[in-house]
């Protein structure tokens, strides 16, 4: 197999964000391998016997793989014939805006988890990530008695641990799976909390924000 084909071959066999690889040649022939290494030099190759490394990157940080590709086709063209292989490779994360982002059932528990153990009341919003968004999630989560407030992508909402006015955390964590099985994202925040509130002769605590009860 001619060395132009072998490398294609490696480069299908990484993952689709490789960034960085490292090939090693072997030759037998002394003499061939002196001509391969001095047909590889823009590669920056390193040299130790009968073997040639060097790098290929996707990202600049060393020979493109189309220039790779042209220096192998060199020595293919001057019936150099070796054993080429694939020796390490890294990837690159991909950037946090393509990222799978944290479901909004696996928020709300995380967001629950952080408050101290006697919590009682909250007050808190989903905003989120498309306005798209919000017309079928108010309706997912219709049993929590949501509001728009606080901008056109935000759902504000009131929880109750154990007793008074408020979804509670379980009720709202089924409608924010239900959001998630739709494929509806966002950000959800606490936005206030009680600590062992004891109501006598009323639904709960009242709190105010623009002027208005909530």
């Amino acid at each position: 197999m001619k060395l132009v084909d072998r490398f294609t071959e490696l480069e299908r066999s990484l993952p689709d964000n490789w960034a960085d690889a490292q090939l090693l040649l072997r030759i037998d022939d002394d003499a061939r391998c002196d001509r391969a290494a001095a047909l590889l030099g823009p590669a920056n190759p390193g040299r130790r016997g009968k073997t040639i490394r060097f790098p290929t990157s996707r990202r600049g940080r060393a020979v493109a793989p189309d220039s790779l590709r042209r220096l192998l086709r060199r020595l293919d063209e001057e019936s150099i014939r070796g054993d080429l292989e694939l020796v390490g490779a890294a990837h690159e994360e991909a950037p946090a805006e393509l990222q799978r982002p944290e479901s909004l059932h696996a928020q709300w528990d995380h967001t629950l988890g952080a408050l101290p153990s006697d919590w009682s009341d909250l007050y808190a919003e989903a905003r989120f990530d498309s306005t798209d968004f919000v017309e079928r999630a108010a309706l997912l989560l219709a049993p929590v008695n949501p509001s728009l407030y606080g901008g056109p992508t935000g759902l504000r909402f009131r929880c109750a641990r154990r007793f008074g006015y408020g979804a509670s955390p379980a009720m709202v964590g089924r409608c924010f799976a239900r959001c998630d099985n739709e494929g509806i994202t966002g950000r959800v925040e606490i936005l206030r909390a009680l600590s062992d509130t004891f109501p006598v002769a009323t639904q709960g605590p009242v709190w105010y924000v623009g002027g208005r009860s909530v």
